[in-house]
């Protein structure tokens, strides 16, 4: 069980009060891409500006590398992270295929046809 899951909810990400204190500063990180002025510096050097938010080795490694899942299970809000993958270009659908196992298409596909059938 990982620390985002609970027994009573198999499989499901559970974003509580200590998931949230651990990724607080990453969460700063990604809401201040709010501002264009702060986008423009991230762009400009990513590992630079991560080490303004005091981030942990692997929070900045999972931001630099977009490892969205290890983003997430550090302490990261899907709505923050979002953030930074509009940045890049990417859909919450994409986002939704990474978190589930699916592509994009077919993270697409299952909504569409009412959500997922596999839990």
């Amino acid at each position: 069980m990982t620390p985002q899951s609970r027994a009573d909810l198999p499989g499901t990400y559970v974003f509580d009060g200590p998931t949230s204190r651990r990724g607080h500063d990453m969460n700063k990180l990604f809401m201040s891409l709010r501002e264009e002025s702060a986008r423009k510096e991230f762009l400009a050097d990513e590992a630079a500006y991560c080490q303004r938010f005091s981030l942990s080795e692997a929070q900045c490694a999972a931001i630099l590398g977009r490892d969205w899942q290890a983003m997430l299970d550090l302490g990261g809000s899907i709505f923050y992270i979002y953030k930074l993958a509009m940045m890049d270009g990417l859909s919450m659908q994409y986002l939704g295929g990474v978190f589930t196992g699916m592509s994009e298409a077919e993270f697409k596909a299952a909504m569409l046809a009412g959500g997922r059938t596999d839990v």
